[in-house]
């Protein structure tokens, strides 16, 4: 492993029955770096967390976080992480300022230090206000900042948050990321899952997941400068009609929806005036094709469509 990285994965492996949720994961994430996991529903964004932080035993392979074997040295490493879960856990019936004064309890931090880190999480989160308010009393945004400010309590090395802003309005998703800058630019290293492709945009570094595997792990900028394909926006009536049909034509790799357009993936060297004349002959008289550069959200769409044709046609020999 290189010792140079905060997690490292090798060869993680984890089952559920029959189900592989997580396949030969290999990773390795720097100091300071934002980390983003990007996956459908199922890819094993969830339980590659859990086995990073040492809440899932794997059943093959290894991973080391902060220096520290996850397997052979579980509480050193755990002294040196901050976990946020997808769910709301804390408690509901305490306020703020004693949610997160039962958390530095936990943690062992105590005296000048703990107050100092509660009133520089306050600020930090804009959560002075509402130290007094019950933590059940708090919108959805408010309470992230509450579970973000007692995984912090005990300053760990490296962060990881659970699609943390899942259903959190677009406000606090926004104060929620100056947060993390802050805490990447302190030297904190953070790792989060996010179903958001505009959230996945602002990490440093983007791993995509599907069927268990990691498929791409790259810049954003990079994942969208590596597709060689050519990316259209075809507009017209008939859309669901169009997008089945154009899915069946030779040199074209994918199909989605995007809005009221579809965005269309073929193979390089295939011309949009060749596409329109053939559409245009099955009766979608008034398909246009423009040539686009993909968004990263295009990319991840033909990224994870293309693995799993893969897998199927594999499957099937």
């Amino acid at each position: 492993m290189n010792a140079q990285a905060v997690i490292q994965a090798e060869g993680l492996t984890r089952h559920f029955g029959a189900v592989t949720a997580v396949n030969g994961l290999n990773l390795q994430v720097q100091r300071g770096e934002i980390f983003g996991l990007v996956g459908p529903d199922g890819a094993g964004k969830t339980t590659t967390v859990r086995l990073l932080c040492g809440l899932l035993d794997a059943d093959g392979g290894r991973a080391a976080v902060a220096g520290y074997d996850v397997a052979s040295n579980l509480d050193a490493m755990r002294d040196r992480i901050g976990y946020m879960a997808q769910r709301f856990g804390l408690y509901t019936d305490l306020t703020v300022e004693e949610n997160m004064a039962f958390y530095a309890d936990l943690f062992g931090v105590t005296g000048s230090e703990r107050a100092r880190l509660m009133e520089r999480l306050l600020r930090m989160t804009r959560m002075e206000p509402f130290r007094s308010r019950a933590a059940g009393k708090l919108s959805g945004g408010m309470k992230q900042k509450l579970s973000l400010m007692c995984a912090l309590l005990h300053r760990p090395e490296v962060l990881f948050l659970d699609e943390p802003t899942n259903g959190v309005d677009p406000v606090s998703r926004r104060d929620f990321w100056t947060i993390l800058y802050q805490l990447a630019q302190d030297g904190m290293t953070v790792f989060i899952t996010t179903a958001y492709l505009d959230e996945a945009e602002r990490c440093n570094r983007v791993g995509l997941m599907s069927g268990g595997r990691l498929i791409r792990c790259e810049s954003p900028r990079a994942l969208r400068e590596a597709i060689k394909e050519t990316c259209w926006e075809v507009g017209g009536s008939r859309l669901r009609e169009l997008r089945r049909f154009l899915r069946n034509l030779p040199g074209v790799e994918s199909a989605e929806p995007a809005g009221a357009t579809l965005h269309v993936f073929t193979t390089p060297g295939e011309t949009g005036r060749k596409l329109e004349s053939a559409v245009r002959q099955a009766g979608f008289e008034d398909a246009a094709f423009r040539a686009i550069t993909p968004s990263l959200e295009d990319v991840f769409v033909a990224l994870v469509e293309a693995n799993t044709s893969g897998e199927t046609a594999h499957g099937s020999q």
